[in-house]
């Protein structure tokens, strides 16, 4: 009887060992799906990694326009969505502004023929008028500085000559006269004369032997000449437009006939490559109509060579 209890215990035993044993191996697996479960945090940063790669991407497809890997958006400056940024830059300059051109009068004009002259650019006294002369001017400086040659005076160009030339000198914006006065004949010593040399190609306003004022003249051609000799103002006309020629004479002081003293805008243009009909052309417009307003009806004239 002791015998078959002690067997039914024995087995006990081994039953409630293989139970145990069961329990153990149970908690092994059970142990091993965590430590798999753990060992997954490795490979987690992928999924992460790989979540980031799309949200960078998806908003920026243009990044990889081949529908490439990630590795097209390194170099997004190559695509075409920088474009748009470098366009503005790409633009043309606008046109420069011209300030100045053909058929301008004004003190501007002599300042910018003044300046010109410092450089060499423009050989004669400043006239206040643009005309084909100082086109001339212009387009030699513009060719120098690898300017266009417009002869049109622009923003760059006024620019251009404000950084190379200092501000002008009343002198250098009024000279008496282009060349050396001459010296006066002895009938211009006297009284109110209108002084007036071919030599010198030069007019000098004097009173009792002092010169008031001095500008550069022209004469007629070899088959139109001024007339030599001792005269008077017999009429002035402001605005006088001759009748022989219908050309302009402003400031017209007439001495003998037909012939007068007037300012002359083919003069100021064209400088001494022409020449008049007769008349004596005064090339400053602003010295004769000071001369203008001074002069009176029977004042002398003497035009000697």
């Amino acid at each position: 009887m002791r015998r078959r209890r002690t067997n039914r215990y024995a087995r006990g035993a081994r039953t409630g060992a293989a139970a145990a044993v069961g329990v153990i191996a149970l908690a092994v697996l059970t142990a091993g799906c965590k430590v798999e479960t753990v060992g997954a945090a490795e490979p987690t940063a992928l999924p992460t990694e790989a979540s980031a790669r799309p949200t960078s991407s998806s908003p920026t497809d243009d990044a990889k326009p081949g529908g490439g890997t990630a590795s097209a958006s390194v170099t997004p400056s190559r695509t075409p969505s920088r474009t748009p940024s470098r366009t503005p830059s790409a633009r043309p300059s606008p046109e420069p502004r011209t300030l100045m051109s053909v058929g301008d009068r004004s003190k501007r004009v002599r300042e910018l023929q003044a300046r010109l002259r410092q450089i060499g650019h423009f050989d004669r006294s400043p006239t206040g008028y643009y005309g084909t002369t100082t086109l001339a001017s212009v387009q030699s400086f513009q060719g120098k500085r690898g300017l266009s040659r417009t002869g049109r005076t622009d923003t760059v160009t006024w620019d251009r000559l404000l950084a190379m030339t200092r501000k002008p000198t009343a002198k250098e914006l009024a000279p008496p006269t282009a060349k050396p006065v001459a010296k006066p004949d002895a009938r211009c010593m006297k009284g109110r004369v209108l002084c007036i040399s071919k030599n010198s190609r030069t007019l000098s306003w004097m009173i009792d032997g002092k010169v008031v004022s001095s500008m550069d003249v022209r004469f007629g051609s070899q088959y139109t000449p001024t007339r030599d000799g001792v005269f008077s103002v017999y009429w002035k006309s402001r605005h006088h437009v001759s009748t022989l020629y219908d050309s302009p004479m402003p400031y017209a002081m007439f001495f003998s006939g037909g012939q007068a003293v007037h300012y002359s805008s083919d003069f100021a243009a064209r400088g001494y490559n022409g020449a008049s009909h007769g008349c004596v052309n005064v090339r400053d417009e602003g010295k004769i109509a000071s001369l203008y307003a001074q002069v009176r009806k029977g004042d002398k004239v003497v035009v000697y060579q």
